[in-house]
């Protein structure tokens, strides 16, 4: 691939992202926000025996949720730039069974929510061999991961109903759907499940596979973890891996860091 193939493959990505994540230059800081939960595992779907938990306050999620000590590389923000932040009626899937799915990738929460909380945070951006090439050095450059992390409360059973509404969304949307986010037409090309990470009462990971420009396809990484009244949704992505055509790994240490938080 010619540099300016890559170049065109990596602001096709950006775009993308934009339209269902982060900015492609998130920055780095802190501040404050709030609403969301806790953590101990499983495969959604399976139903909890314990008694129906008090959803936790925004004051609660707020404590609960990731700050910049509680990771070991990368830049957590607490106050998350409002192009990340869409509120529900700005993400609408064109079959109402999909819309879980079209929130997720957005981290816009399942449902109704008592309280919700978000963070976001970036990993630190690999540096090219000196010398290298720029196709390569650019490829490099764009090999970070990006996550959303969206804490939400629910009152009687709200959050065991969103294990549900997933899993009955990739049932029915696995073939893939189309949705509008901010104004924005988006493809997605599938969605698959798989068991998602330890450390809560039930726990699933799913990864969408978005259409981007000139043929590209995006892969977003969504892991969504229930510990109580509580709901976790990760909804993850690397610009590198979408550029050289591979799939990134969801990078867990963060997933695993909010739950043992929340734990």
């Amino acid at each position: 691939m010619r540099p300016t193939a890559v170049r065109r493959s990596a602001l096709a990505a950006s775009a993308a992202a934009l339209a269902l994540l982060v900015t492609a230059c998130g920055g780095s800081g802190d501040g404050g926000k709030g609403d969301g939960g806790k953590g101990d595992g499983d495969k959604a779907g399976s139903a909890s025996a314990a008694p129906t938990a008090k959803a936790l306050t925004a004051a609660e999620l707020e404590k609960a949720a990731l700050v910049q000590a509680d990771v070991k590389e990368g830049k957590v923000l607490t106050k998350v730039p409002a192009a990340d932040d869409l509120s529900p009626d700005k993400v609408k899937a064109d079959d109402e069974a999909c819309q879980p799915l079209a929130n997720l990738q957005l981290a816009v929460p399942v449902g109704s929510p008592a309280a919700t909380v978000k963070r976001s945070w970036t990993g630190e951006p690999k540096k090219p061999t000196e010398g290298v090439d720029p196709e390569k050095a650019l490829l490099t450059g764009l090999d970070m991961d990006k996550v959303l992390v969206t804490l939400a409360s629910y009152e009687d059973g709200g959050a065991e109903q969103v294990l549900k509404d997933i899993d009955a969304a990739v049932e029915k949307c696995a073939g893939g759907f189309t949705a509008t986010a901010a104004g924005e037409k988006v493809e997605f090309l599938k969605a698959v499940k798989t068991e998602g990470p330890k450390g809560a009462d039930e726990s699933v990971e799913v990864t969408l596979t978005m259409s981007a420009e000139g043929g590209a396809k995006a892969p977003v990484k969504i892991v969504v973890a229930r510990t109580g009244s509580t709901v976790a949704g990760f909804s993850a992505i690397n610009f590198g891996a979408i550029t050289a055509g591979e799939e990134a790994p969801f990078p867990t240490r963060i997933s695993d860091a909010q739950l043992a938080k929340l734990g």
